[in-house]
This record gives structure tokens, C-alpha cells and sequence, in this order.
């Protein structure tokens, strides 16, 4: 049966227990899951979602998809592609994770689900949750785009605006996850979110051909994309179906960019927490992650680097991708500012955020 494993003092926990994080040590939590070899020639005749790979993914035969993933991958230059996960049925790439985390809720029976994010989490979850009918519970900032707090009143989940930043937001749901009968949606504590997000990479992986690019380049906050690619990375080589793998290179604002700092000083954690200074990316705008530890080991194990980028930077990221027929959100854009850095490999982007959600930003 798969255990929740904890990242830190490796204590087991069962799935269908109401425990959010370590109860030893208050870590972050792993799944003790072996993914099998997805096999390409029998991909054709399956879903055309990220269910497609149910060999690599803890739960199957879901209730609540809504069709997410297999989004679009379009070239932007001769060596990069971007791929398109602002198409997905909440508009970001936050559906990949946010629909293991509710269909795993659904089986479990909670008498609600809570949330905390600074949008697109939270909508997401607020979506699969309302897909499953289960009664949900969003926590944002105070400050937070009024389109995305607009998308997740839609969904018919009550919103809980926290007075302060996005620390002050995950704190107060915490507390609210100690609970009896809550299930606690957490794109940063459960795993079973990360094993979404992962379906990110097997899905470049088919749609070139089994291969991958040298570089998958993510932006980092939390580091769910990031970890969840590292994920499938390791699945993909350990089955087999990869000879080596590409280098993970991480983007941060330079605003907020504690793992870069730590990245380049050659820690192995945090060397202190970044100040939450205002930036255009804020959806990565996280000054204490809490899987920092995981997050430089995964970078430096692909051999890859962390980049930073400025809010002029964001600026004309934005504009530019615009101008080539691509809205994005500010935060989905920092990839694309970074691209001078790496452009003599040939990598791939992930536009995660639709631009709708927050509007092209300004000049200062």
C-alpha cells in the first residue's frame, strides 16, 4: 500500500490518516511510490489527459478530472519551446496537482478541504473541489488579484483573505488544518500533488518522441513544478526510457530569491529567510519554502543552476510573449526573462499562468 514517507527523519505514515505534515518533525511529506515503465506505443489509444500515465501515478480511474493536461508545446526560437499550460480548465499549470489532491479527498470522505495560495492553487482547488462535491475552504493574502479571488468564489468555495503576506496566509490555514474531519489541500506538504506536476515532464518527454531537451527550466517558489519534474526524471531513467537527465535550471525574482541565494553560496538550505519584498512574480515569491532542502538537491544533482531575474526583466517578458501571440501572467512570464541565460541549449518553458488572471503589468 503507498505510505506517506517523511522527507526529513524518514518516519511512514498511512495515506488515509488526517496528517498534513510529519507528526514527529513537522516535515514536509514524501510518497513511498514506485512508479512502473510508461509504454509510448500504448499511449494512442489512451485519454488525451495526464491520466494517460497511469503507470507513473499513485491513484487511478479518477472522478474529478476535468481534462487536464496534454497542453500545446510551441516553439519560440530555433532551441526553445514554451509549453502552454495556461490552457488547462483553470487556466495554470496548478490543475496537474490540484486534481490528485481532490480526487485523493474524494476517497478519503473529509467534511471539507481547505487551501491556502496566492491564487492559482487555490482556484484550482477550489475547481476539483467543487468537480468531487466536496465543501472547500480557499486562503489567499490580503492584496491577491480580485480575478483569481473572483475565480475561486465561482467555484462556490468560501474565501478566507488573511491580513499580511503569503507566510502569514499558510500559517493561518495550518492552524485550520488541525481540525477534526478537514483535509488539508496543500500543493507544498502532500506528495500526491508533486506526482501531478510531474506528468509536466512525461509529457515533453512523448510529445518529443521519448526524448527530452537539455535543459527544463521552471520557475521556483515553492518548488512544485520543480520537484515534480525531478520526479519523473528519476522515474523516466530508472525505467529506462531516458539515457541521462537534462539539467533542472530553477528561475526566481531577484526580489525574493532565497534558494538562489542559498543555490550560490553552495548550502544545503536556506541561509536565511529572503524578505517578502513586493515583485510582479508574485506567485514565487516565497521567502521560507519549506522543501528547500529538496529543491538545491534536485537542482544540483541534474547539474543544473538557479536564475534570477529583474522586474524590468518581467516587464518585457510579458510584452514580448504578448507580441508573439502568448498572454501570460507575470509570474508565468519569469522563465522567459531568464532566456538569455541559457539559450545555447535547447530547453523548454512552462507558461503557467493565464495573462487574464492579473493583466498585462506597468511601467513604474
Amino acid at each position: 500500500m503507498t505510505t506517506y514517507r517523511c522527507s526529513g527523519c524518514t518516519s511512514y505514515w498511512p495515506v488515509d490518516s488526517d496528517i498534513w505534515c510529519c507528526p514527529d518533525c513537522r516535515g514536509p511529506l514524501d510518497l513511498d511510490f514506485h512508479a512502473s515503465a510508461v509504454s509510448r506505443s500504448a499511449l494512442a489509444a489512451r485519454v488525451n489527459s495526464l491520466w494517460r500515465y497511469e503507470e507513473a501515478l499513485p491513484l487511478s480511474s479518477p472522478a474529478t478530472t476535468l481534462g487536464e493536461g496534454r497542453t500545446p508545446l510551441v516553439p519560440l526560437t530555433a532551441r526553445v519551446s514554451a509549453k502552454l499550460d495556461f490552457v488547462m480548465p483553470t487556466l495554470s499549470f496548478k490543475d496537474r496537482g490540484a486534481v490528485m489532491l481532490a480526487e485523493l479527498a474524494r476517497r478519503l470522505g473529509p467534511r471539507r478541504v481547505i487551501a491556502d495560495s496566492s491564487g492559482n492553487a487555490g482556484t484550482s482547488v477550489a475547481a476539483y473541489c467543487a468537480r468531487a462535491g466536496l465543501e472547500c475552504t480557499v486562503y489567499v493574502p490580503e492584496g491577491t488579484s480580485a480575478k483569481k479571488t473572483e475565480q475561486i468564489r465561482a467555484h462556490g468555495a468560501r474565501l478566507e483573505v488573511v491580513p499580511g503576506d503569503r507566510e502569514a496566509t499558510a500559517s493561518a490555514a495550518r492552524t485550520a488544518a488541525g481540525e477534526p474531519g478537514v483535509f488539508y489541500a496543500s500543493h507544498v506538504y502532500n506528495p500526491y500533488f508533486l506526482h501531478g506536476t510531474k506528468t509536466y515532464v512525461y509529457e515533453l518527454w512523448e510529445d518529443l518522441g521519448g526524448r527530452l531537451p537539455e535543459a527544463v527550466v521552471v520557475p521556483v517558489g515553492n518548488g512544485t513544478l520543480l520537484l515534480g519534474a525531478a520526479l519523473a526524471l528519476d522515474e523516466l531513467l530508472a525505467n529506462g526510457l531516458i539515457d541521462a537527465r537534462p539539467a533542472l535550471v530553477a528561475v526566481q525574482a531577484e526580489a525574493v530569491s532565497p534558494l538562489a541565494a542559498a543555490f550560490r553560496a553552495g548550502a544545503e538550505d536556506l541561509l536565511a529567510p529572503a524578505r517578502a519584498t513586493p515583485t510582479l512574480a508574485d506567485g514565487i515569491a516565497i521567502p521560507r519554502p519549506p522543501r528547500a532542502r529538496q529543491i538545491l538537491r534536485a537542482v544540483r544533482e541534474s547539474g543544473g543552476e538557479f536564475l534570477t531575474v529583474t522586474e524590468p526583466e518581467i516587464r518585457a517578458a510579458q510584452k514580448d510573449l504578448a507580441a508573439r501571440g502568448l498572454f501570460v501572467e507575470s509570474t508565468g512570464v519569469a522563465c522567459w526573462a531568464a532566456a538569455g541565460s541559457w539559450t545555447d541549449r535547447t530547453a523548454v518553458v512552462p507558461l503557467c499562468g493565464a495573462g487574464l488572471k492579473t493583466g498585462i503589468v506597468g511601467d513604474d
